[in-house]
């Protein structure tokens, strides 16, 4: 995961943004910068944010490249998360005020996870990679006060969904985190947070020890699953038997599987196996992309109480 923070001057009624050329020929640029107008005057319950950092993560750069398994608006701008301050609000705006540092929800579809449909930052509508947003007050959060804008941005996308996938789980339960990407290591930290045991997978023995070192205390258990074939044997052994309570594919008997995203490449012929499974092991199944402003807000409010950053698993900035 990694950040990139950018600051304008406000020109008015211009912004400049980045948005997808849409050729993806090999080589070729996949983003152009594009002088354009503002949508103003402001509609009435809408805020203008100036933003201050935009994270990257896998999905803007999938994005970009042509490989989003949906169909996406053309040309539209990159990227999901971002951070800013209300610059500008509208008349009848009753939540934010200028100068309330903010964060978009990624899918603006979603504020209580109830709603039947879905609209995507960077795919069913533009993203955030430019430097003036304009949002309905409904569709945004406030910040912790605490996080740098760096921090901040990177909370929208990997932030929502680790929390989002952690529901459900209580104090002295056990989690299984494969891999180390940005939603694996958020939900690191707030496993960490919540008093849950962590047990991480990855194919490379040196993120596994680096990630060890960084977070010694309580020690983190780990297993190589490209060196370890059975692996989730493994995984039993270190829980005695019992298995894990939430997994993020299907595990032992008993626990939760969250499947987040599209990024293991599993096949669809490989899916036959899991019913028969689920129901032998007796394992509760669900799916996340992400969370509702709901989920957002919540997130943002415990992140506050423990003070957590995040400087630890940002990549580069």
């Amino acid at each position: 995961m990694c950040t990139c923070s950018r600051v304008t001057k406000y020109y008015g009624r211009f912004r400049v943004s980045y948005r997808r050329t849409d050729d993806y020929t090999p080589g070729t640029p996949k983003i152009k910068i594009v002088e354009e107008k503002l949508d103003l005057p402001l509609h009435p319950t809408s805020a203008l944010i100036k933003v201050h950092a935009v994270a990257l993560n896998y999905r803007g750069a999938n994005i970009a490249n042509g490989g989003n398994p949906w169909p996406v608006t053309p040309h539209g701008i990159l990227c999901n998360d971002a951070a800013g301050s209300i610059v500008a609000v509208g008349e009848k705006v009753e939540t934010l005020r200028v100068g309330d540092r903010v964060a978009p929800i990624i899918d603006t579809a979603n504020l209580t996870g109830r709603e039947p449909g879905r609209s995507w930052l960077a795919a069913d509508e533009d993203g955030v990679l430019a430097d003036y947003l304009i949002f309905d007050e409904k569709r945004v959060s406030r910040l912790p006060e605490h996080l740098d804008w760096v921090n901040a941005s990177i909370i929208p996308c990997a932030g929502v969904t680790a929390w989002s996938a952690l529901q459900g789980v209580g104090i002295g339960k056990s989690v299984l985190i494969q891999g180390t990407g940005g939603v694996a290591m958020f939900a690191l930290k707030l496993a960490r947070a919540a008093g849950l045991r962590v047990i991480l997978t990855s194919s490379s023995d040196e993120k596994l020890k680096s990630i060890g070192e960084q977070f010694p205390n309580p020690p983190i258990s780990t297993v190589n699953y490209r060196k370890t074939s059975d692996w989730e044997e493994e995984v039993l052994r270190m829980t005695n038997g019992e298995g894990v309570d939430l997994v993020v594919e299907v595990g032992e008997r008993g626990g939760i599987v969250i499947i987040v995203g599209y990024l293991s490449g599993r096949k669809s012929e490989d899916l036959i196996e899991v019913i028969p499974l689920s129901i032998d092991r007796r394992v509760t199944m669900r799916g996340i992309d992400a969370g509702s402003k709901h989920d957002q807000d919540d997130l943002c409010a415990a992140i506050s109480a423990t003070q957590m950053t995040f400087d630890d698993i940002i990549d580069s900035v």
